[in-house]
């Protein structure tokens, strides 16, 4: 079984800002409300067309893209 799509991009919607699926509201707009401390629970309070299972799913997905590649550090030269 394929997974649905939880994001979207779409030159009509925003300009192509990606979105969550079904609505207008921005990706960024959950990593902006948790970076700044902020708990799921008042992300979804205030943008109600987002499912707690569609915030869910975009997080998992984000640390999957993130941990699929391995990223090496580069050690600074001292030359």
């Amino acid at each position: 079984m394929a997974k649905q799509a939880v994001i979207h991009s779409d030159p009509e919607i925003l300009g192509g800002t990606p979105v969550f699926v079904g609505t207008r509201v921005p990706l960024q707009n959950l990593i902006d409300y948790l970076n700044a401390g902020h708990p799921l629970a008042d992300f979804l309070l205030d943008f109600p067309s987002v499912t707690r299972k569609q915030a869910q799913a975009a997080l998992n997905e984000a640390k999957d893209a993130l941990l699929a590649e391995p990223r090496y550090a580069h050690a600074p030269s001292f030359q």
